[in-house]
């Protein structure tokens, strides 16, 4: 049984909001953290020179764990969380005693995706988010079906889209786009792992989770049916389940 802390880092444009629906059962089993990242939700972006870079949220979580006095935990991450999830595993990785990647990938951002990432950046800077942002990314988060007949998440997700802080947006974008590939990472962490994928998830699908599953010595790997690329805002259930039952069985390391 894997008895650590949870840190669970949300997803790309939201905050640690869209965990709300897995807190509950997550909380009676082990002590759980939500921070917001850098430029997102309440936490400010600090002022810095330096190029984006997800190693300084990597950093942001080394404080924290600081902070709060935890040696080890696991960390957990949906998406760009996800990749900051990895960013710990690659400076710290002392820190990670599990992993739980959810609908999030190892490999690097295609060229036409970085530069899609920057544009989407320059254009938050010089117009902000309002009008535009949810609508264009609204159709890739969510499953079809969850767009067609499920308001209450659509508009959930929407919400949180357009209260975020335009320099945090562009901020994180632009730090994705510079992300390494993680996949030799994987096959030398020695923690177990869980990957959760949604069934229609077609930003980071059922191949990457797979592959970073193959990858992983010690990896379970889970679909979650019927959502897409925000499993714990369309399936909050089966993702919270799937998590439980994960760590009644992983052994600690």
């Amino acid at each position: 049984m894997l008895d650590l802390p949870l840190v669970f880092l949300h997803a790309f444009p939201l905050d640690s909001r869209m965990w709300n629906g897995i807190r509950e059962p997550l909380s009676r089993r082990a002590r759980l953290i939500t921070p917001d990242q850098r430029g997102l939700g309440r936490t400010p972006l600090p002022a810095t020179t330096r190029e984006p870079s997800l190693d300084d949220a990597a950093r942001d979580l080394v404080a924290l764990l600081d902070k709060l006095e935890l040696e080890r935990v696991v960390v957990g991450g949906c998406s760009m969380g996800g990749y900051v999830a990895l960013a710990l595993l690659r400076s710290a990785p002392e820190r990670v005693g599990g992993l739980v990647l959810i609908d999030t990938k190892a490999s690097a951002d295609k060229p036409e995706a970085a530069e899609n990432r920057h544009a989407l950046a320059k254009r938050a800077d010089e117009e902000g988010i309002e009008g535009w942002l949810a609508g264009q990314m609204l159709p890739n988060l969510l499953a079809g079906s969850t767009l067609e007949s499920r308001p209450d998440v659509t508009e959930t997700v929407r919400d949180l889209i357009e209260s975020q802080p335009p320099a945090g947006i562009a901020w994180a974008a632009r730090a994705m786009a510079a992300r390494p590939d993680s996949a030799e990472l994987l096959r030398g962490a020695d923690v177990p792992a869980l990957v959760l994928v949604g069934e229609h998830d077609n930003l980071t699908p059922h191949a990457e989770a797979s592959a970073m599953a193959e990858a992983l010595s010690n990896a379970d790997l889970v679909t979650i049916e019927g959502a897409g690329h925000l499993t714990p805002l369309e399936r909050p259930d089966a993702v919270s389940g799937a998590i439980l039952d994960w760590l009644g069985r992983a052994p600690t390391r």
